[in-house]
């Protein structure tokens, strides 16, 4: 009788090892795709408002050759489409796993509470994006994206040179909706000519 009852325990012990182990796996799944949307909207050298992505890490349009000085109004249309879709697969990615997590019959009860307030607020993020990239449109922008991770917020606008009404309304915009300092936001120009 009492190998019967150590087998138990243990049998529920390794269960909730495995689940744990799961619960962090998914996290680091999602902090990895995370991670790289950061490395690829922050992670060359961009200045706060007049930086230029170097590399257009994120789009399928031609790269640039040593001899081009210009990229084409397709290539800049393709690009922007190219970080939405990014963003929105990289999201739809990190809702499916958190959503296995919190439907798991076999997950514990704070783990599946965690999964959901961060379904929560991922869902609130992308509504924030959204509203944001409406009004810095709203504003005569032709095309933008904005990504919020954490406290910070990065904008990329289509722009041939921020002028500092531009900067004070897209900063006002991004504090109205999201609540982002403008300490914790980097606006960046994507235009058809790069120097």
């Amino acid at each position: 009788m009492k190998w019967e009852n150590v087998r138990k325990v243990l049998s529920e012990a390794v269960r909730k090892v495995k689940v744990r182990t799961i619960a962090t796996v998914c996290t680091v799944v999602i902090l990895g795709g995370m991670v790289i949307l950061n490395m690829v909207l922050y992670g060359k050298d961009t200045d706060t408002v007049t930086g230029k992505l170097a590399v257009d890490l994120a789009s399928d349009a031609p790269m640039k050759t040593a001899g081009q000085t210009e990229l084409t109004a397709d290539s800049l249309q393709d690009y922007f489409q190219t970080m939405s879709l990014n963003r929105r697969q990289t999201r739809d990615e990190a809702r499916e796993v958190l959503l296995s997590v919190a439907e798991s019959p076999a997950a514990l009860d704070d783990v599946k509470e965690a999964a959901m307030a961060d379904i929560n607020k991922l869902a609130a993020d992308m509504e924030k994006e959204t509203n944001i990239e409406t009004m810095i449109l709203a504003k005569g922008f032709t095309q933008c994206i904005a990504v919020i991770s954490e406290d910070n917020c990065s904008v990329i606008v289509e722009s041939d040179g921020l002028d500092p009404g531009e900067v004070a309304q897209i900063t006002e915009i991004v504090y109205e909706q999201a609540g982002i300092h403008p300490t914790r936001l980097k606006i960046v120009e994507k235009n058809l000519t790069e120097a």
